[in-house]
């Protein structure tokens, strides 16, 4: 008999030891989760650790601009890379400044934090890419209602912020400098890419001449993808004199501008659906006797 109540003490006591080591175990996890996960905003279209700053900062001649935003209500890739065309046409209205964020952020923003690494692939993470915008008058709207004072700035992916190195609207020189193509002024802003090639060359020698050419046409990928989720339109531009647009973004000595993207609020915004692509991959195979 004594036995029999020394075993159900046994269990009993068996029992809450492993309750009490459950609860102590759910307690410290909890803690710990507390602990290691990010306070995430969760508005439905900001994901982020804190509340997304908005606020842009003037300090000196440097724009901080509002930080960067990773949204789910804009287009998916598909639509975007569906919906990318090169578009010259522009109304004359301004883009805000956190589109001129966005539009910052993907071409050469920082998208990984352990290293500093960027949102466009570079060989051996060399990056060799240094970016200016150039802001036409009244062309970039405010927060406050006020717009952005035109000029060119260079961008700084570290701090995600923007550096006056000229005050002014060269838009029009701008447009003289690329053999006077119209959508160049005609632009909200212009964003020009300069290469330092030795930064990649030194470590690939002359074939990383090939990698630079590479980066900046993923940069200008990034762009046209973004102005399109933005509902913006872009364009890419090689047609210039590379000393004339050098001197007008006060480019460092080693910096050659390869690319003028123009970006504006489109006159028309390209869509396409499902069925046209289908319909015409099949009048294609059609032709071709395979289907």
């Amino acid at each position: 008999m004594v036995s029999r109540y020394m075993v159900l003490i046994a269990v009993l006591l068996i029992v809450i030891a492993i309750g009490i080591a459950t609860i102590v175990n759910i307690v410290i996890t909890r803690l710990l989760d507390v602990e290691r996960k990010p306070v995430v905003n969760r508005s439905k279209d900001v994901v982020g650790v804190g509340i997304a700053n908005m606020t842009v900062i003037f300090k000196d001649n440097i724009v901080l601009l509002p930080y960067p935003r990773i949204r789910r209500d804009v287009l998916s890739t598909e639509e975007a890379i569906a919906y990318r065309r090169s578009i010259r046409d522009y109304v004359d209205m301004p883009i805000s400044i956190e589109q001129l964020s966005q539009l910052l952020w993907a071409t050469y923003g920082i998208s990984e934090t352990r290293w500093g690494l960027k949102t466009t692939p570079s060989a051996g993470a060399t990056y060799p890419l240094e970016i200016y915008v150039v802001v036409g008058e009244k062309r970039v709207s405010l927060l406050s209602g006020d717009t952005l004072q035109p000029g060119v700035y260079k961008y700084d992916p570290y701090t995600h912020s923007v550096r006056l190195v000229r005050a002014g609207d060269f838009m029009e020189e701008l447009s003289k400098a690329a053999v006077n193509q119209r959508w160049v002024r005609e632009a909200a802003i212009n964003i020009v890419i300069c290469a330092v090639y030795e930064r990649t060359t030194r470590v690939y020698g002359e074939r990383g001449y090939r990698y630079v050419y590479m980066e900046v046409g993923h940069a200008g990928q990034n762009i046209y993808l973004e102005a399109t989720a933005l509902n913006l339109g872009a364009v890419v531009i090689g047609a210039f004199y590379d000393d004339w647009v050098k001197s007008i973004v006060n480019a460092e000595e080693n910096e050659h501008p390869l690319y003028i993207v123009s970006i504006g609020v489109p006159r028309e915004i390209y869509r396409v659906s499902e069925d046209e692509i289908a319909r015409y991959i099949d009048s294609k195979r059609r032709e071709r006797g395979l289907i």
